[in-house]
């Protein structure tokens, strides 16, 4: 008997966390749509963001690691900045991402491998920084 007493009270409680769970997940997503967002994030910039860039080096050989660094401004501490390569007449997203410090800083690892001169960019949302041309021999 004692058992049974013991699996009623689970199953009561596991009814009632269940109810409970589901409740608060239909007004979660209820009020999800009609929430304003409190606070800018990196994909949402201030009017007045910048992002600057400069590679260590204008010439590298294909493969060779080189930085590309630069400051932010009117971005969220930790915003990602990503570099963009032209391609074709197209902006390309490389894999080459990294999140910017408290106060806007970045340095980014960069490793080319398309030979000739590569124009270039750092991007966080819709803010780019001015294009910059790495030659890769």
């Amino acid at each position: 008997m004692i058992v049974s007493q013991r699996n009623s009270m689970r199953l009561a409680a596991v009814a009632t966390l269940g109810a409970l769970l589901v409740g608060t997940a239909g007004t979660a997503m209820a009020a999800a749509p009609t929430a304003p967002a409190a606070t800018p994030t990196a994909a949402t910039p201030t009017a007045a963001a910048t992002i600057s860039a400069k590679p260590s080096v204008t010439t590298v050989q294909a493969w060779q690691l080189f930085r590309v660094t630069g400051t932010t401004t009117g971005l969220t501490a930790g915003s990602t900045v990503t570099l963009q390569q032209r391609q074709h007449g197209a902006w390309v997203t490389l894999p080459a991402s990294v999140h910017t410090a408290r106060n806007g800083s970045y340095s980014l690892g960069v490793k080319l491998g398309i030979k000739g001169q590569n124009e270039l960019r750092i991007v966080s949302g819709s803010v780019a920084s001015p294009v910059f041309a790495v030659t890769v021999r």
